[in-house]
């Protein structure tokens, strides 16, 4: 019986990363009908490279590890010729990273829930294009 305690303990914490929505979503929202190069890594996942058509977008959920310390690495460049690019961390946490890609960098709403906020951050601008 001590066992089975231990198992279900541990396997609800591994069910808390999956029920808790942990991804990453990246939205073109450029101008001029211009695509979007993506390719995401972690440590044991690679995500693309993948072109996101304009309006269009790309979500991931995804299992991190019972320590918290999954991160995805991102790299994002506008089309057509793919001049302006930019490298940044796109997931480091629990909750949905939302980003979204503009002609004036890339925007990051954090949604996420808990019982003392209403599971969402603000979108802001974290980084400009390079």
């Amino acid at each position: 019986m001590k066992y089975f305690t231990i198992f279900l303990i541990f396997f609800s914490l591994c069910m808390f990363g999956h029920v808790s929505g942990a991804g990453i979503r990246i939205v073109n929202e450029l101008k001029n009908k211009k695509t979007l190069w993506m390719r995401c890594y972690s440590k044991n996942d690679v995500l693309g490279p993948t072109i996101i058509p304009n309006g269009g977008q790309f979500t991931d959920y995804f299992f991190h590890n019972l320590f918290g310390t999954t991160r995805f690495m991102c790299t994002l460049k506008q089309g057509p010729g793919f001049s302006h690019s930019q490298s940044f961390r796109a997931f480091k946490n629990f909750g949905l990273w939302d980003w979204r890609a503009r002609e004036d960098g890339i925007y990051l709403r954090r949604i996420y829930k808990t019982k003392f906020d209403d599971g969402t951050d603000n979108l802001h601008k974290e980084q400009s294009w390079i």
